[in-house]
C-alpha cells in the first residue's frame, strides 16, 4: 500500500510502514512541512497515496470536495508514540485494506476503529 504521512505524525512511522514492506513518505521526505493542508491532500490524491495524520482538516476537506479519494487514517488516541501508532496501523491494515482501496475515513480510537466510505455526502 501507498501512505503519505501528514507532519501531525513522526516520520517514525512512514520508515516503520516501509520496514513491513509498504511505499511509505513523509511529507518532511519531500518537502512538504510548512505546505497548507490543501497542497498534501492533493499530493495524496495525485500519488493515489493514503493520507495518515492527526489533523482532523484533512477530514473536512473530504467532506467539503465529496471527494472518494485519498483514503485518509486519522489517529485520534491518547498515545501518541510513533511505535505505537505504528504498530497499532500495520496490525490493523488486513481488517481496513480493503475499505481504504475503496475509499474510506479510518478512525483510530481508543477502544474502537470508526470505517467511514467515500465520499462523505
Amino acid at each position: 500500500m501507498k501512505f503519505l504521512i501528514d507532519n501531525a505524525l513522526s516520520p517514525v512511522i512512514a520508515e516503520k510502514l516501509r520496514q513491513a514492506g509498504h511505499d511509505a513518505i513523509h511529507v518532511r521526505e519531500i518537502g512538504l512541512a510548512s505546505s497548507p493542508d490543501p497542497i498534501i491532500f492533493d499530493r495524496a490524491a495525485s500519488e493515489d497515496r493514503i493520507l495518515v495524520s492527526a489533523d482532523t482538516d484533512f477530514g473536512t476537506l473530504l467532506a467539503a470536495r465529496q471527494s472518494a479519494k485519498p483514503s485518509f487514517i486519522l489517529f485520534r488516541r491518547d498515545d501518541h508514540r510513533p511505535s505505537s501508532q505504528s504498530d497499532l496501523l500495520i496490525a490493523s491494515l488486513p481488517e481496513i485494506t480493503s475499505d481504504l482501496n475503496k475509499g474510506a475515513v479510518v478512525v483510530f480510537e481508543e477502544a474502537r476503529i470508526r470505517i467511514r466510505a467515500l465520499p462523505i455526502l
